[in-house]
């Protein structure tokens, strides 16, 4: 995950944060913290680049392999037939064009936007990627066989099709950031000299996709400045924790000497909980490190601290598994979710669907759907009171659905709609509690769940853990197994725990 294991992390949150009575929160629910002064300003999403520069590779060597595909059957149609010659001549220059493309930087934010700077490694790499097939052509004495027409067709018709789409590019682009939409929005955790040369260093680099939002320190004011470099200190690091629950935030950099070891670690007990990426920057250390050892904003070096769990292609590759996934699923769970939707209404008066409000990803709320399993008059929506073994306010046909989770079935809607995923950590309600204290209260680090969407099934509940907390001891073990899904999440993992899902329903002892 990065150089700071999460339980050093939980070690110091223990020396460094008061104490509660029930265990240690580390983290402040949405609905009770804010930061000081007014609400931030929603922010408009985050596009990746890195997506962006995978789509736009994956465009031009589809566009410009048809593209040689189309001249020759409108060139040669009745001539010469499509045979797999010209097929693999067509993806192979497009593959070596991409491939040149990529080598010379055509493929980074700001080639994209300046279709001026990027046009010559455009023709460049196109004329190479000729030039290299035609060599091959040559040696294997096969370019006899080749339509001269054809190949100055493609290669005319391909580089102002490359041109055009570039142009079309750039211009998307540029009204995208204007926009904020590839602005990483930052927060700075520290003030003087050190930060002052940070923030002038990313405001010196247009490239970086840094958008600074504010300046973020435990000092008071009388130890650290209300303005830095020219932007506002918003608050301490626990208001930090609060603005990230209300407002989008990518990026923090801590701008404190490596040295002050206690003090990034009593920080880091805080922000871990967050799925925001977390530098040090490479200003605040004295340490000269080889410059493979940093990432970078831009030219800035800066050293890996956190990772968020989900980024760029894990994103995209999860989403298009619990729609595609979730779609098949309710196509074909849709009599089972008929008939229990029958029975429930059937059987107790009142709605099929029970709605209650959970946290989700980050902490935000969201309205999941469940069957009815209660009498509607001993409905408890805030889940302050945990359901039991033979529990009177659960109807005869409620207990079977909760025992074989038939009642979560309604949720494939609020994954289809993006607010859960398949598999994740469950999403608890606002009051749940194991041993009358709330989750939060128990377990160090609990809003570390919440880092990613929560699901329908997770690997805490294929492992028993799911069903009854009556105990301090449950809801630990749920949160362990939450956060080592997280850690070590990936496709395939999500795939193990949907197959095992079945199979742990008959297993579980304390569901009711």
């Amino acid at each position: 995950m990065s150089a700071f294991d999460v339980r050093d992390l939980l070690d110091a949150a223990g020396r460094f944060a008061p104490q509660p009575e029930g265990g240690l929160s580390v983290a402040l629910p949405p609905a009770e913290a804010r930061a000081p002064g007014p609400m931030p300003a929603p922010a408009p999403a985050l596009h990746s680049p890195v997506v962006l520069a995978g789509c736009v590779r994956i465009a031009e060597f589809v566009g410009v392999a048809a593209i040689g595909l189309v001249i020759q059957r409108l060139q040669l149609a009745g001539i010469v037939a499509l045979s797999p010659r010209y097929l693999a001549t067509a993806l192979g220059i497009a593959g070596l064009a991409v491939l040149l493309l990529q080598v010379t930087g055509a493929y980074g934010m700001a080639a994209f936007r300046s279709l001026p700077g990027s046009a010559l490694r455009l023709a460049g790499a196109w004329s190479l990627a000729f030039l290299v097939v035609a060599a091959i052509m040559v040696l294997a004495k096969i370019a006899d066989h080749y339509s001269r027409i054809w190949l100055a067709s493609f290669f005319v018709t391909g580089l102002a099709a490359l041109a055009v789409g570039r142009f079309t590019l750039a211009r998307f682009i540029t009204a995208q950031m204007q926009r904020g939409h590839f602005d990483r929005r930052t927060a700075i955790v520290g003030g003087g000299p050190v930060a002052e040369e940070l923030i002038r260093a990313l405001d010196g680099q247009p490239d970086s996709g840094v958008r600074i939002v504010g300046v973020f320190d435990d000092r008071g004011d009388t130890r650290s400045d209300t303005v830095v470099a020219g932007y506002p200190k918003l608050g301490t690091v626990t208001d930090l924790v609060a603005y990230a629950r209300t407002t989008r935030l990518d990026l923090i950099i801590f701008t404190i000497p490596i040295a002050a070891e206690d003090r990034i670690l009593q920080m880091l007990a805080k922000l871990w909980v967050l799925p925001i990426d977390i530098r040090l920057s490479a200003q605040a250390s004295k340490l000269r490190l080889r410059p493979r050892a940093y990432s970078y904003l831009g030219g800035v070096p800066v050293l890996d601290i956190f990772d968020k769990p989900m980024a760029d292609w894990d994103i995209v590759a999860k989403t298009i598994f619990d729609r595609v996934v979730g779609c098949a699923m309710l196509l074909v769970l849709a009599p089972v979710m008929l008939a229990v939707a029958l029975a429930v209404r059937l059987t107790s008066p009142g709605p099929v669907l029970f709605r209650q409000k959970r946290y989700g990803f980050n902490n935000e709320l969201i309205e999941v759907f469940k069957f009815r399993s209660m009498y509607v008059s001993q409905s408890d929506a805030g889940a302050a009171r945990l359901v039991t073994r033979d529990d009177p306010r659960v109807t005869p046909v409620g207990r079977f659905i909760r025992k074989t989770s038939l009642d979560e079935l309604p949720q494939l809607f609020n994954v289809i709609k993006g607010e859960l995923s398949l598999v994740g950590p469950r999403p608890h309600a606002l009051q749940a509690k194991a041993a009358n204290t709330l989750y939060d209260q128990v377990v160090d680090g609990y809003f570390a769940r919440h880092k990613v969407k929560p699901g329908i099934t997770g690997w805490a509940q294929v492992n028993g853990w799911r069903g009854e907390t009556d105990t301090s001891d449950k809801i630990q073990k749920r949160v362990e197994h939450d956060l080592h899904y997280i850690e070590n999440w990936s496709i395939l993992f999500d795939v193990k725990i949907m197959l095992a899902t079945p199979l742990s329903l008959f297993r579980t002892k304390n569901a009711y």
